[in-house]
Parts: structure tokens; sequence; C-alpha cells
């Protein structure tokens, strides 16, 4: 799911990045990568924080557009944490001045985010899902919690199931297998924070990334 990540922001990195000046040409392929790991890293990071319901709403808000016509994405402030990291990184890093690295995060983040939202709710795209994600991020948990399910019984249990459930509240302490919600939410942050420790924070992630060029 990282490497699809990563196309993906390529892809989406054509105004931002590829035919912006402010860019050079020769820190194009590192910038798409440090895109990439803000990307996966903030979701990542916010899950391993118990902040899974936020990254549900995220992707469940298909058009990426709020009640009252402005722009959730904008709004949003996991989205904004993750537009101010990848401009220091782009002002720390590639020395780039701190509005012109602010102008390239502003617009290249929300439309990654919003492309990754559009493919993971298009049933035609089977590269990408939100299953496929929240699974990648947390090292195979949201399939681990199914599995349980299924085990205590619930044979017809699956992801959209432990969606509704995690969406939906109710009793903390109910049910078999996965157990309640919040018995969900951790297990799903533990995997977010192992999977945080092997990587060695973002560092080892980002590695990982540039292996993909």
């Amino acid at each position: 799911m990282l490497e699809e990540l990563f196309n993906l922001v390529r892809e989406s990195s054509h105004d931002a990045v590829v035919n912006n000046p402010d860019v050079p040409n020769e820190h194009n392929d590192e910038v798409v990568a440090e895109a990439t790991n803000t990307v996966a890293s903030g979701l990542r990071n916010m899950i391993a924080g118990g902040g899974l319901k936020s990254i549900i709403s995220l992707f469940q808000n298909k058009d990426g557009q709020s009640k009252d016509g402005g722009s959730s994405l904008l709004d949003n402030p996991l989205v904004s944490m993750m537009i101010g990291h990848f401009a220091g990184k782009l002002s720390t890093k590639y020395n780039m001045d701190e509005s012109k690295a602010n102008s390239v995060a502003s617009s290249l983040i929300p439309n990654v985010l919003a492309n990754l939202v559009s493919k993971s709710n298009d049933p035609a795209d089977n590269g990408f899902s939100l299953e496929k994600l929240l699974n990648s991020i947390t090292g195979g948990k949201t399939t681990e919690l199914v599995e349980e399910e299924q085990k205590s019984g619930k044979s017809g249990f699956n992801f959209k199931d432990l969606l509704n459930k995690i969406v939906g509240g109710g009793d903390d302490n109910a049910g078999g297998g996965g157990g309640g919600l919040m018995n969900i939410i951790t297990k799903l942050a533990g995997g977010a924070l192992s999977q945080q420790k092997r990587n060695g924070g973002g560092g080892g992630l980002l590695n990982i990334i540039k292996g993909f060029f």
C-alpha cells in the first residue's frame, strides 16, 4: 500500500512540484518522497494516538467538502498538521523560502488526500481502500480484528461491520472476539505504535519510500 501511495503522490505532484520553478528539478523525487512520508506518518501517528475516528471521518467525506460548502480538507486539523510538517521539511531540508514552502505544501497535501479519499471510495479501483490503508498502517491489525470476530461466531463479520462498530460507538465493553470499541481502538493504536518503532520514527519509513525511485 505504501508504494501505491507513493505513486499517487507522484501523480498528484505535477503542478505543485514538477512544474513549479520554486522546486529545483534535482529535488523533485525527494520532495515527492517527503510528501509521501508526511501523509503515511501523519495517518499512522494519528491512529497511534487514538485518533482512528478522525481518519475514518476524513475518508467517509467522499466529496471533500464540508456541509457549509467550505473545504473540509483544509479545515481538518490532521491535514493542517501534515501541511505544517511538510512545509517545515521543505524549508529546512531544501532551503525553500517559508512562504513558497507553505504554498507547495498547501497545494500538494490536500490534493493527495483528496485523491486518496476518492480512490479509496471507488469500488472500481482495487489498488486503494480504507481497509488496505489501515491494515498497512497498523501492521495487519484490521485483518486480525475481523478474524477474531469471525472466530467468535460472527462468520459474516467483515471490515464494513468493523467500521460501523467504530463509528457507531455503543457499548465500549460489549462484543466478543475483537471486543468493544475501546478494545478495537487500542489494538489498532498498538499496531500503529509497533509500526512506528519498526520504521524508526519517520526516517526509516522515508528510506523505504526512497527505494521506490
